[in-house]
């Protein structure tokens, strides 16, 4: 039988590998590239009723002034734009001759290209499709909440994973490795884009928090379905060793935790590959959660509950700092 539990420092190994290039990453300013829900800025959406590209956009917008706006298409002639704060349409009576305000007077200067703007029927209008802005104070409440959001996520994780397991000896060390592997792949993730952050301008925002939420629960419940087969292994009592048990369960869930997950990548990649350019961050993120989840409940989550019930831990500690080892022959020969 395939001794996989054997073979966990090489696991081990292999996830620091993958680790590392992203952890250098994030230690290289700008960590990340944050999108306008974290910094803040204004987006807006408009459709041509003539054939155009987002180069073409883009030089439009440049000489406008908006030479840093990033430009996204998401339909035929239809496009999504990122740009700095911009000043909407004021809800207070002017005084006075009223004057554009600066998204009026975009529209405006947009609007005389490319044969004008259409909605989402074709028929001419003056207006952006969806023009919305997000103020410092804004972006600083939803980053902060974000953060608050992981967080008692992975405290709820591993309270309830802990209670689930109760009648398990040693249940919280069910519930502490789930968020090792639940921590594993947040990190490779967020390591991940902040190398398509520096590479290819990806950012993060909403749809990247959305689906890190959407990557820790598909981790968390892959992983407790390893745990729940290690139970039963546990509780029959014909397995001698830990170890075997857990080298067993993962034998009898591999099959059905791989073909549920290819199933779900090869979804996601036809999305990628279909979708629209405004969800393609959401999707990414979700590519890499789902294919880092279920190695990580596999290969992480279950060889760190055996590393920490078999000692693997402390004793490693021990060879490191050389601390509680043996004395050496001469140094028991003077004492």
């Amino acid at each position: 039988m395939l001794n996989l539990v054997s073979k966990r420092n090489w696991f081990y190994l292999v996830s620091i590998l993958f680790l590392v290039p992203g952890a250098i990453s994030l230690l290289i300013p700008p960590r990340l590239k944050p999108g306008i829900e974290f910094t803040s800025g204004t987006t807006f959406s408009f459709r041509y009723a003539q054939e155009v590209t987002n180069e073409q956009v883009k030089g439009v917008l440049s000489d406008l002034g908006y030479g840093d706006a990033r430009v996204q298409s998401t339909g035929a002639n239809q496009f999504l734009v990122t740009t700095k704060e911009i000043e909407g349409s004021s809800t207070i009576p002017p005084v006075g001759p009223a004057l554009p305000s600066e998204r009026e007077a975009l529209e405006s200067q947009l609007g005389k290209d490319f044969g004008g703007f259409v909605d989402l029927n074709g028929a001419p209008t003056t207006q952006f499709i969806e023009f919305s802005s997000v103020s410092a104070s804004v972006s600083k409440s939803i980053g902060r909440n974000a953060a608050y959001a992981v967080l008692l996520a992975t405290l709820f994780i591993m309270g309830y994973i802990a209670y689930a397991f109760r009648n398990v000896p040693n249940s919280l060390r069910y519930g502490v490795s789930a968020v090792v592997a639940l921590l594993h792949d947040v990190v490779l993730v967020i390591g991940i884009f902040s190398i398509l952050g520096k590479v290819f301008d990806t950012e993060v925002n909403t749809y990247f928090i959305t689906g890190m939420l959407t990557v820790v629960g598909f981790s968390v419940h892959d992983s407790i379905v390893v745990f729940d087969r290690i139970r039963e292994n546990v509780a029959t009592g014909r397995i001698r060793s830990f170890p075997d048990a857990v080298n067993h369960s993962l034998l009898q869930t591999m099959g059905r935790s791989f073909n549920t997950s290819l199933t779900l990548i090869f979804s996601i990649l036809a999305l990628l590959l279909l979708g629209g350019e405004s969800i393609r961050d959401f999707l990414l993120v979700l590519l890499i959660g789902v294919t880092t989840g279920t190695y990580s409940s596999v290969f992480i989550a279950s060889m760190f509950l055996v590393t920490w019930q078999q000692g693997d831990i402390p004793r490693t500690w021990r060879r490191l700092t050389g601390r509680g080892a043996a004395p050496r022959p001469a140094e028991a020969a003077a004492e």
